[in-house]
Order: C-alpha cells, then sequence, then structure tokens
C-alpha cells in the first residue's frame, strides 16, 4: 500500500497519507470520506501496521514498540465479515490474501451465529510477541464495547455516539487511539459534529480529514459517472465529497459546490445590507453585497457570538461598515413585538442603522431555497458558521423546523425579504477647493 512510485504511489492520495500521520498527535480521528474513495483500505492498513508492528519508512503516524490488543468493527455480524474481516485477512475461503501476510496470522477464532465470521484474529507481531484484534459489530450494542483496555481501536461506517464514547473510554488508559472511515450518510449526527465542531478541550485530541472523489485517481471519470447517475440528489455531496448531508429533512437539499464560491474582494460600488438575528444563546448577522451588472447576491461577512452584551454584538455588527444598513426579526428576544422593537431601539442607541424585518418562515424559506437554487445568491466559502448551520438545517418527521442552531440562517431569511430592498452603496467623500486670495487653497470635506 501507498508505494514510493507507479499507479498508487504515496503522492498522489495526500489524504490518506494526512490521515494515518495525524495518529501521531490526535488520539480521536476521523477519515469522513465519499464512497470508493479507500477510507476503509487505509484503516485496514494502519490496523495492520499496529498488528504486526511493521510499520514502513515513510510512516509518521502512531506507532506501538510491543504487541497491541485492538478492535476492529463494522456495522453488523455480516458486513463486518465482508467488509472489515476480509480487507484484514481476506474472504471466506482465502485467508491470508488481506493486508496481513499469510504467515503472520497465527490463528482465527471463529463466531458462532455468523457463518464464516471470524471473533478474534491473533498475529505475529515484529518484536516476537503476539497482537490480537477482536472483531464487532454496532448490533451489539454498547454493551460490547465494554471490557478490558485497548491500544487501538478501528471503527469503519459511523457508529453511535454511545458506542464511540464506550470505545474512548476503553483507549483512555493506554494512551490508545480511536479511528474512524465512514462516508457520513447520517448527517451531521452527535460523532460528525463532535469532530466538526470541537470544544476547546477537544480540538487537541480531535482531527477530521475530509476526501472526495477527487482525492482518489484510482475512480475513473465513466466509474463516477455510472455511480453519480443512480445515487439521489441529496446524498450526491456525501457520497462523493464526504460532506455530511441531512437527507429528505433537509430544508435546503442542494449541493454546496453549486451555492459556494471562493472569496473576494467586494467593489466598493455594491450596494450592501445585512440581517440580523438576535437570540438568547447566541446572535447572528449575515451580510449581504450585490452586483449591480449580474443582480447576483453575494454573502460575503458573518458575526456569530455567544451570549454577551447588547454593546459587544453592536461593535463587531459595526465593524464591516457602520454605514451598512440592516434588519432584524421585531420579535427578537422578546416575548411580544413590543419587547423586540424596544431591543432594536436599542441597537439603534448603538448606532445601528436598523429596522424591523418581515418575519413570514415558510415564505422566506422558500424565497431563499429559491435563490440559492437559481444561483441568484451565493455564499463565500470562508463563512464557516453560514456553512455549518446550513447543513444542519432540517424538519423533523412531521414536517416541522428544528430549532436549533438557525441563528444565521434565521438571519439570512431577514436579510433575503427584507435587507435587500434596503442595500446601498458606501457614501463617497469628496472634496472641493476654498480659494483663499488665489489659486489653491485650504481643502474642506464633504460627504
Amino acid at each position: 500500500m501507498f508505494p514510493d512510485s507507479g499507479q498508487f504511489r504515496r503522492k498522489i492520495y495526500p489524504k490518506h497519507i494526512e490521515f494515518l500521520d495525524a495518529g501521531a498527535t490526535y488520539r480521536e480521528r476521523l477519515f469522513m470520506a465519499g464512497n470508493r474513495v479507500g477510507k476503509t483500505e487505509a484503516g485496514a492498513y494502519e490496523s495492520t501496521c499496529h498488528l504486526t508492528g511493521v510499520y514502513p519508512a515513510w510512516w509518521k503516524g502512531k506507532r506501538f514498540d510491543e504487541p497491541t490488543d485492538g478492535w476492529a468493527a463494522g456495522t453488523t455480524n455480516e458486513k463486518t465479515k465482508e467488509v472489515v474481516q476480509e480487507k484484514l485477512i481476506g474472504a471466506e475461503g482465502h485467508r491470508g490474501e488481506g493486508m496481513i501476510p499469510a504467515h503472520l496470522i497465527l490463528n482465527v477464532q471463529m463466531k458462532s451465529g455468523t457463518p464464516g465470521a471470524a471473533q478474534t484474529i491473533w498475529v505475529r507481531h515484529a518484536s516476537g510477541g503476539i497482537s490480537v484484534v477482536g472483531l464487532k459489530s454496532y448490533e451489539q450494542r454498547r454493551i460490547a464495547f465494554q471490557g478490558t483496555a485497548k491500544q487501538w481501536i478501528w471503527l469503519d461506517e459511523e457508529p453511535s455516539l454511545e458506542i464511540y464514547t464506550e470505545c474512548l473510554y476503553r483507549t483512555a488508559t493506554t494512551n490508545g487511539i480511536v479511528y474512524t472511515t465512514f462516508t457520513p450518510l447520517l448527517g451531521m449526527s452527535d460523532v460528525v459534529k463532535g469532530f466538526i465542531e470541537p470544544t476547546a478541550e477537544t480540538k487537541l485530541v480531535k482531527r477530521v480529514v475530509q476526501a472526495g472523489w477527487e482525492d482518489a485517481p484510482h475512480l475513473d471519470e465513466k466509474a463516477k459517472a455510472e455511480l453519480l447517475a443512480s445515487t439521489p440528489e441529496y446524498q450526491k455531496d456525501a457520497r462523493t465529497k464526504g460532506i455530511p448531508q441531512l437527507g429528505s429533512g433537509k430544508i435546503y437539499p442542494l449541493a454546496e459546490s453549486d451555492i459556494l464560491v471562493p472569496r473576494r474582494e467586494i467593489p466598493a460600488h455594491w450596494p450592501r445590507a445585512y440581517g440580523l438575528d438576535v437570540g438568547w444563546k447566541k446572535t447572528a448577522a449575515i451580510w449581504g453585497a450585490k452586483d449591480p451588472e449580474t443582480q447576483t447576491v453575494y454573502l460575503y461577512h458573518e458575526h456569530y457570538r455567544s451570549t454577551s452584551e447588547p454593546a459587544i454584538h453592536a461593535e463587531g455588527v459595526k465593524a464591516p461598515g457602520d454605514w451598512i444598513p440592516g434588519v432584524a426579526d421585531p420579535a427578537s428576544l422578546g416575548s411580544s413585538q413590543v419587547d423586540g422593537t424596544k431591543l432594536i431601539e436599542t441597537y439603534r442607541k448603538l448606532g445601528l442603522d436598523l429596522q424591523p424585518a418581515d418575519n413570514a418562515v415558510e415564505t422566506g424559506i422558500f424565497e431563499v431555497w429559491q435563490a440559492l437554487s437559481s444561483g441568484r445568491l451565493k455564499v463565500f466559502s470562508t463563512l464557516t458558521n453560514w456553512i455549518s448551520e446550513f447543513r444542519k438545517y432540517h424538519r423533523d418527521e412531521k414536517g416541522r423546523i428544528v430549532k436549533a442552531d438557525d441563528h444565521i440562517l434565521d438571519a439570512t431569511r431577514y436579510f433575503w425579504l427584507s435587507g435587500l430592498k434596503r442595500m446601498k452603496t458606501k457614501p463617497v467623500k469628496q472634496h472641493t477647493n476654498t480659494p483663499y486670495g488665489g489659486q489653491g487653497g485650504e481643502r474642506s470635506w464633504m460627504t
């Protein structure tokens, strides 16, 4: 795997190597990749290295100098047999044709209940000792992941949060690692969210590497076209780019590649405005600018901050330009329209040019969806908070909007329904010469 030269040389698989290298620094890793990218191969290869103690010369990842005790798990007993077990020791009847060299496989204990499924594999380690790996599945539930300490655990496909947490506890006392490889078809789950939005404490131990078809040179264009043709629209980003999707409940079922654009300088003559959403836990604002020639609107700046005094938020909102007008939900932070209106007055006194916005929820969502899908509204790819909420914005099984992590998207709705009407360009400063007894003179400035 990953040789110096040839068709599958390391140089053309930088994402896979990045994932493997990160093991030296991070206790938790996620290789979140599209289908057929080779994420399972990367997980199986690392597991083989830890079992055998035979690391390649280029290896920079986690290294164990003594025999290891680990787990490898999949979704069901059958899938663990067909995928994880096959990658490690070969398919049924072809033992020794997997990643672990045949002469290093000492013994295989079979599992009852699933014909051909292995339960435990013993492997000769380079030190002369014996490593062991237990094969498990998520259908065995959390209780099956309790027990003794492990040096490493490989989870192929996404586990539940309770199983993932249990695995962390199994490696807590061994300076061990947990590495996970999957395509994020379950959307922005708790496990995915923990990697994409780590806390200040966990970001030092968690690392996510994201890869798509462009990172898999072994996939030819014909194969990709055939796969794409049979993939539901709402799954395309997950299956081709490793981007979490929420499936049929997603409010904006659009590919990110169709709406995100690289950051660029906004010309001074483009009119601008912003939408503001004030909440108990989070206050968010989004700025938009319109290209007068194409009439395309670009969301180019965001303010996203936890609970603070209005004065703090006001300074953040004024930072991109205190001349830019905005709109806000008149019921923000209040039990009535009157409370919200008073809050808007508070922000006005702090220097914001703010007006009440139209808060028609379904109409606003439909208008924003039409603008995004038609290309009239684009989003800078640097707006990380907007993108995060976009991925999670969904309806529950009864069709109700899930009111969580939606502050900046509410602000977007206010901006699109009401902010467009308030857009204006930056005032231009001009000067004239006031003559004093001849040519030239003292300058006075007029806006």
